[in-house]
């Protein structure tokens, strides 16, 4: 049976060696960026443009043959410009500056200054503090992203029983845990 001549998924004047340079210093100014998904399609295409096949250039780039081929796609439509990274816009917040600036001043006053009985923020308080304040309603599994944005991070209290002795606590912690606990065993030579 005849072999299938092999079709480029480049154009021609995608191939040439002029196209090739701009590939090798489009490489190098991503590493240098350290925008290492923009290097690793630089690579796939110049590498594909140097003969060799996709399935080695996903296997050494350590992708699928999809990924190589989508790349392969965007070089070929528009260019240097298909490889680049670009930001995806994403949903819009529900909160504008101005409002997650206030939101920081009331959660900095604390809890009670903002009608709570409570002397800690917990995070069902804040989402009802959004709620409240703006009509907001998010998450409560987005709160801690949202509390985390705002500059803000989990602070949970120690649990300390009431009648414990402290000294005998800290006695026991510095020797007698050490003494129970597991050791590793020594890494032979």
């Amino acid at each position: 049976m005849p072999q299938k001549k092999r079709r480029s998924a480049l154009k021609p004047s995608r191939r040439t060696p002029s196209a090739l340079r701009r590939l090798t210093k489009f490489a190098k100014g991503a590493k240098a960026r350290g925008n290492l998904s923009e290097w690793r399609r630089a690579q796939a295409v110049a590498s594909y443009i140097e003969g060799k096949t996709v399935i080695s250039i996903a296997a050494v780039l350590g992708v699928t043959r999809g990924s190589v081929n989508r790349w392969l796609q965007w070089y070929n439509v528009q260019g240097l410009a298909g490889l680049r990274s670009v930001e995806r816009p994403g949903r819009a917040p529900f909160l504008s500056d101005e409002q997650r600036a206030e939101l920081v001043t009331l959660i900095e006053a604390g809890p009670g200054e903002c009608g709570f009985d409570s002397g800690i923020w917990t995070g069902p308080m804040i989402g009802e503090l959004i709620r409240r304040n703006y009509g907001v309603a998010y998450h409560q599994h987005h709160i801690p992203k949202l509390l985390h944005v705002l500059g803000f991070s989990v602070q949970r209290p120690r649990k300390r029983l009431a009648r414990a002795d402290h000294e005998k606590q800290q006695i026991w912690l510095r020797t007698r845990l050490p003494a129970i606990k597991k050791k590793r065993a020594p890494a032979e030579v």
